[in-house]
């Protein structure tokens, strides 16, 4: 399970009220005061000190979330006269938000920097940051981080998009994150309701482009924090940003504080769910905008995502070390599961963020061969792949520059009957046929290309044979057998020292010889 930190950021609150809140009334006068006082009709407190010289008359002021709404009328060095225009009950410690101004205030605040080292000391997956305006912000931040980690791991960061110059700074905060949280409930508050879902929509599709994750959050089952059921547009509100393409979507008040926690994130599970069944059956109806990453990575996954679908492939599973690789390919959509293996666990965890991204954790090796091998029997282990199911993989080959992906290949997963030594680096497929030596000429033994054959040992007598078929196995093993020389000599596949399922290596059954895995399959045409 990924953990992610939320930054406070500098959020703008009132101070402490009296017992059972402060009554507004409409076109009541009410005086916002920085004396540290308690709030009582009338007269109330705010925390942040230089509110009264940042906001002008004819403003409005906002309170808690935009359930009481005032005017700003005139304002003093220490107090801010208003006048209510929406009516309710203030309460201590509310959000206020300034749709009319624009605050300079820093957007890290000092609780924010020892909360920063805070996450990073319990390694954290993720920093999301408040209230950004600009990328710079965001720079400021990886820049703390990179001070603070250990050996300058840098834990990614979040951008929560909830103030009107985020919006239109977007597409630099988007370039500087390693990810945006569209925060709605904020946003609509400091833009307006209306715009929200079409704000919502162009922030994901930006996101899609620049292969970036995308939370979609705040007031998705708001009513579910009093009630065990969601209105039926707040479901609709849920599978609409799945729809939307959104990488996750998020519960705040539903779980932290609502009556029904779990009854709200089962709602949610089968809502994305059948959104999801609903997306897979529209097929091509549904076009999302392409990622514009020019790189030959970059073309890798997008020919792996689209073979996958030619092919009719259970899986895309894609080896992994830092997760750039699965990271790239979720960005392109696949319409299968994204099978991620990693040796690495915070990889493991980054990536569960990812859209339609299942994440391993296996053991690291060098060898690419032994790469792909592994991830399949991972990926079969764990029960997202079976046999005879078709599959897309991806990897680097190593030794190439920075291990960069670079390689797509389609695989079946066919029943393993038995494993050996591997001699060779060719994969044939073709009928098992028993020879037993000393064999004579040969002359009247039918033997081809499609035949691979099948011994205790071999001596010399077989050579003729083995020139005429398309492979070799034998029980005896050893790289200095007679059959591991002779494959060698004649550069046919070959598994010797084969173990398994022996019983079922009879006469004229259909097999697949990997000489790269040294493993033999059942094939079925």
């Amino acid at each position: 399970i990924a953990i992610l930190a939320d930054l406070q950021g500098p959020k703008l609150r009132t101070g402490k009220m009296r017992e059972g809140g402060v009554p507004l009334e409409r076109d009541q006068e009410l005086i916002l005061t920085t004396d540290e006082i308690i709030g009582e009709p009338g007269r109330v407190p705010i925390q942040y000190k230089e509110l009264p010289r940042a906001v002008k008359a004819g403003e409005r002021i906002l309170l808690d979330d935009g359930m009481l709404e005032l005017e700003v009328l005139e304002t003093g060095e220490t107090e801010i006269r208003t006048r209510v225009i929406l009516t309710g009950v203030l309460m201590s410690n509310k959000g206020m938000n300034l749709p009319d101004a624009s605050l300079d205030i820093p957007a890290l605040t000092a609780k924010d920097l020892e909360d920063v080292k805070f996450a990073l000391d319990h390694q954290v997956d993720w920093i999301a940051l408040s209230f950004v305006r600009k990328s710079q912000e965001v720079h400021e931040l990886k820049n703390i981080i990179q001070g603070y980690s250990t050996f300058g791991r840098a834990t990614p960061v979040i951008a929560k998009i909830e103030k009107p110059d985020a919006v239109k700074n977007i597409d630099a905060i988007i370039d500087a994150a390693d990810g945006i949280m569209i925060a709605r409930g904020d946003l609509g508050i400091e833009t307006s309701p209306e715009t929200v879902p079409s704000v919502q929509k162009m922030l994901i599709s930006k996101c899609l482009v620049a292969a970036k994750p995308v939370i979609t959050a705040t007031q998705m089952l708001d009513s579910m924090i009093r009630n065990p059921r969601p209105t039926r547009a707040e479901a609709s509100d849920v599978a609409n940003a799945v729809l939307d393409g959104t990488d996750a979507i998020m519960l705040s008040g539903e779980t932290a504080s609502g009556q029904f926690p779990i009854e709200a994130v089962t709602t949610m599970a089968k809502i994305a769910e059948e959104a999801e069944r609903l997306r897979q059956s529209m097929g091509a109806k549904i076009k999302y905008s392409e990622p514009r990453v020019f790189t030959a990575a970059g073309a890798i996954c997008h020919a792996a995502v689209y073979t996958s679908v030619e092919t009719k492939s259970k899986a895309i599973i894609a080896p992994t070390v830092s997760g750039a690789t699965a990271k790239l390919m979720a960005s392109f959509r696949p319409e299968v599961p994204l099978i991620a293996v990693t040796p690495s666990p915070m990889v493991q965890r980054q990536l569960t963020l990812y859209w339609g991204t299942y994440p391993l954790l296996t053991k690291r090796l060098s060898n690419t061969d032994e790469v792909v091998t592994d991830a399949i029997n991972v990926a079969h282990a764990k029960g997202y792949i079976g046999e005879g199911d078709t599959v897309v993989l991806t990897a680097g080959v190593v030794g190439n520059v920075r291990s960069a992906t670079n390689l797509m290949m389609v695989r079946r997963i066919d029943r393993t009957l038995a494993r050996g030594t591997g001699i060779g680096q060719r994969e044939v497929a073709g009928v098992l046929m028993h020879i037993k030596p000393p064999i004579g000429d040969g002359e009247d033994i039918i033997v081809g290309p499609q035949h691979i054959l099948f011994a205790e040992k071999i001596d010399r007598t077989c050579i003729k044979l083995l020139r005429r078929s398309g492979g070799l196995i034998t029980l005896q093993g050893g790289m200095d057998s007679p059959g591991a020389v002779a494959a060698v000599e004649l550069g046919l596949p070959a598994i010797v020292g084969i173990e398994g399922n022996l019983n079922e290596l009879v006469d004229g059954i259909s097999v697949i010889l990997d000489a790269n895995t040294g493993q033999l399959s059942e094939w079925k045409k």
